[in-house]
């Protein structure tokens, strides 16, 4: 956080910029107004980057087409609907909107969009006190009805009108204000966190793909965790992701003093300090595996003799699960496949450390985790949460010993790209057969050999082939 005048010399520096001197002296040029908004605005009083650049306006659309056209390098219509052009001007790109009074009508999916005409009720529409400023070009006026700055200061998300009329208005803030929970470190005033609890099932108002969208942004933050929380205890997680409050209910087998779903969140932390460490940019993919490898547990927990509590299959059950929930959110397909097979092999590594596996098992690990083996090697470690140090440091040895015989047998045998040694023309040419389901039972033995034994000469695998060949003609 920087001083009052510090980020107000941050915004005059970036508004005398000569690409938003030109784009503002447009407007003012076309007797219309105009000003920075949102999220630059509050990222100058918290020392962060002064990205995507919003603009808001006066100006209908087709008018701020007309203003930006002589000056843009290119320019877009983002939602005219909605009051959105896209421009790029001196190789910077804006997005300015007409000042907008929309609210959702209780009945339907969608915002009815009406255009407003003063910048300060533009401003007291918006989701938070701290997105509710503006700073009006060019006078380098900072415009905060709301308190903006105070909350700030104080760290604390509070909406600008109640937050009932507020999150009724637009039910999809209430996630927003996790996903600024997570990336602001903020905390959410006690109006807007009774509003979140009384108001969670009207998340159901809002489309699966909005929704999707913002529990993507918030995954991708550098502390989801916390507003994963704060989505479970005002009861929006049970709307959008009942899997996740349902693990509140279970215990670990692994680590008992933690539930499986404070270890769900510890492994997602944990997940995320390796991505890191790894030099990896923010992995949706690994994090929504992270989240919800455990998810097959509350329905196949089982109480053994002893007082044990198993759950046996959570792994494949888990990975069902994801598929159906990622689906109903409107994940793309590749997302979907990628986290159901981590789920499905998270817990492929914790039978190393009970014996010294094969070169065999080891080939097939990597032949499994395909392109996710890299995503395994973080979600597996993550999965140690245990406090028992010696525990954890034997696991971790063992995963360290495991990844250097990958390595060896990739450098090897190059094990990204394992086939067999024969490859569907040469199986044809020397069984004599045509194209069929034989040659796809012979390639599938050939395969099987060449993971239990590695590569063959040609000629040691053309034998094989034929001795399997004249066990099938019978």
């Amino acid at each position: 956080m920087v001083s009052v005048a510090s980020a107000v010399r941050r915004l005059h520096k970036l508004a005398e910029s000569a690409s938003i001197s030109r784009l503002s002296a447009s407007f003012q040029g076309a007797g219309r107004e105009l000003a920075l908004v949102g999220g630059p605005v509050r990222d100058a009083f918290l020392d962060r980057p002064l990205n995507d650049l919003d603009f808001t306006t006066d100006a209908t659309p087709d008018e701020i087409l007309a203003i930006v056209k002589p000056i843009a390098d290119a320019h877009w219509d983002i939602g005219r609907d909605f009051g959105t052009i896209g421009a790029r001007i001196d190789g910077l790109t804006v997005e300015i909107t007409t000042y907008r009074t929309d609210a959702y009508d209780g009945q339907t999916r969608k915002p009815v969009v009406e255009f407003g005409d003063s910048l300060e009720a533009d401003l007291v529409r918006r989701d938070f006190t701290v997105n509710s400023m503006a700073l009006r070009l060019p006078e380098l006026v900072l415009v905060d009805p709301s308190g903006g700055v105070d909350d700030l200061l104080a760290q604390t998300l509070r909406t600008p009108a109640a937050p009932e009329v507020s999150f009724g208005d637009d039910p999809l803030r209430m996630m927003r204000a996790a996903r600024f929970v997570s990336q602001l470190g903020f905390i959410v005033d006690d109006a807007a966190h009774a509003a979140m609890v009384e108001l969670a099932p009207r998340i159901d108002m809002v489309s699966a793909e909005r929704v999707h969208d913002e529990l993507s942004k918030l995954l991708l933050t550098d502390a989801p965790g916390d507003g994963i929380r704060l989505l479970v205890e005002t009861g929006l997680a049970a709307e959008v992701l009942p899997e996740i409050p349902a693990l509140k209910l279970e215990r670990d087998e692994h680590a008992h003093h933690k539930d499986v779903y404070e270890h769900s969140l510890t492994v997602l932390d944990q997940a995320i300090e390796l991505e890191k460490s790894r030099d990896h940019s923010p992995d949706l993919v690994l994090r929504l595996a992270a989240l919800l490898h455990d998810i097959g547990k509350p329905g196949t927990r089982r109480f053994e003799a002893g007082g044990v509590v198993s759950f046996h299959h959570h792994d494949v059950v888990g990975s069902k699960l994801a598929v159906r929930r990622l689906k109903a959110l409107r994940f793309d397909k590749d997302t979907i496949t990628a986290v159901a097979r981590l789920i499905e092999l998270h817990l492929r590594f914790f039978g190393y450390t009970d014996g010294v596996w094969t070169d065999s098992a080891v080939r097939r690990y990597v032949r499994d985790a395909g392109d996710q083996l890299e995503r395994l090697h973080i979600l597996t470690r993550a999965d140690v949460t245990t406090r028992n140090r010696r525990k954890a440091d034997r696991l971790s040895f063992a995963y360290d010993d495991l990844e250097k015989r990958i390595a060896a047998l990739s450098q090897e045998e190059e094990l990204a790209a394992i086939r067999p040694d024969l490859d569907g023309e040469q199986i044809m040419a020397i069984l004599g057969i045509r194209p069929g389901p034989e040659v796809g039972r012979a390639y599938k033995y050939l395969l099987e050999v060449r993971l239990d034994e590695g590569p063959l000469d040609p000629a040691t695998a053309e034998q094989r082939l034929r001795d399997w060949w004249a066990t099938q003609a019978g």
